[in-house]
């Protein structure tokens, strides 16, 4: 489908039925592919995108919370009586509460001590409410000075302070919890092992913990190899059924690879394709960035590791009509004529105009065409980017 000139960026999702474990998952998209193709729905140009997710399942990539425990105590070197410092993990059922499950399983018969930013979390999930940690104006809060007092989440009414508590206890292991957005705080309970379970500050969180502390690791490097794996370890996985935790995809770039040769030798297009998680986006109204995987992105052929630029518009619109009187003839020739040689991005005809990665736009604009619930369409196509 080639859009008329009229039309401008357009996204619609594809309807691949269900995945399970087991499926080719390149043989699937490509199924759909041939179907849109048949259709008239694909140019070269296009983009298609893939949720993660069905990537994920269809690898049967999925650990379990007894795999995180072993792995846990062997890179770390724990005994089932150690200390295991856990610092900086977001507020989230789907995301850490079965990963901290696992990671407390490591220490049944030990201590989990787990350290909480605070108001909130990095994503932005109150912990607890900003008015009350601003009356009480300590660095570091523990369940003793919240003296009982109970903080649902705004949105889903969720005492994460008491969750995480409770799934610790389960384990075996001693829960102690404190508040403090200082990491090198958790030294001071003298944890036999650290992680840092923050997921867009890790690194800078691990180097300051691992100056100090000789057995610190990050999310990512554990469930990192093995059968089920996945290049971002831990970050990015999502609670499934029973014990298990479905890791983010592997080999996502020799997929979106595979799929763009498909394209290009049976359908003679050039697709760019990608693997796409959580978009970019922060809710306006609850203040919360929904960006739980490391990056919008898993995987994403070549094409789109680039910047998205251009003039700025309205600016140049204004410009030629109210300050040198152009017609609007005369004003959409300058245009056209500055969208193919623009001057540059510190010229006043970009002033304002933010460059983002092409690959962050595209799979945050997908997320948000495919959602998280019942849509169906786990299969993006994005046309006139």
């Amino acid at each position: 489908m080639r859009l008329p000139e009229y039309v401008g960026p357009l996204a619609f999702g594809v309807k691949m039925g269900l995945i399970v474990r087991g499926m080719d998952i390149i043989k699937t998209v490509f199924e759909q592919l041939l179907c849109c193709h048949r259709d008239g729905l694909l140019e070269s140009g296009d983009i298609i995108c893939i949720t993660e997710s069905v990537v994920a399942r269809a690898q049967n990539n999925y650990v379990t919370t007894a795999d995180v425990a072993r792995e846990s105590r062997e890179k770390l070197r724990l005994s089932p009586e150690d200390r295991l410092g856990l610092v900086f993990p977001i507020a989230s059922r789907n995301r850490f509460a079965l990963v901290l499950r696992g990671l407390a399983l490591a220490v049944p018969r030990g201590e989990v001590v787990l350290q909480l930013s605070f108001p909130h979390d990095e994503v932005g999930n109150q912990i607890i409410d900003p008015d009350f940690a601003d009356a009480l104006g300590r660095d570091l809060i523990t369940l003793e000075d919240l003296d009982g007092r109970v903080f649902p989440h705004p949105v889903t009414g969720i005492d994460y302070i008491r969750l995480y508590r409770d799934i610790i206890s389960e384990t075996g292991a001693v829960p102690r919890i404190i508040l403090c957005n200082d990491p090198l705080q958790i030294l001071e309970y003298k944890p036999d092992g650290v992680i840092a379970a923050d997921i867009h500050t890790r690194a800078r969180t691990r180097a300051l913990l691992a100056a100090r502390h000789p057995r610190c690791l990050t999310l990512d490097q554990l469930c990192n190899s093995g059968t089920a794996h996945s290049e971002w370890g831990l970050l990015g996985s999502n609670i499934s059924a029973g014990e298990k935790i479905k890791l983010a995809p592997r080999e996502g770039p020799a997929i979106v690879a595979e799929l763009q040769r498909l394209a290009r030798e049976k359908l003679g297009l050039h697709l760019e394709v990608m693997i796409y998680g959580d978009g970019a986006y922060r809710d306006p109204t609850t203040g919360i960035y929904e960006l739980a995987d490391p990056r919008p992105t898993v995987a994403a052929t070549a094409g789109l590791n680039r910047y998205r630029e251009g003039i700025k518009y309205k600016y140049l619109a204004d410009y030629y009509y109210l300050e040198k009187g152009k017609s609007i003839a005369e004003i959409e020739k300058l245009l056209q004529e500055q969208k193919q040689n623009p001057a540059g991005g510190d010229g006043e005809s970009c002033e304002g105009t933010t460059p983002r990665r092409m690959e962050d736009v595209v799979a945050s604009l997908a997320d948000l065409v495919s959602g998280s619930s019942d849509a169906g369409t786990p299969l993006v196509v994005v046309k006139g980017f």
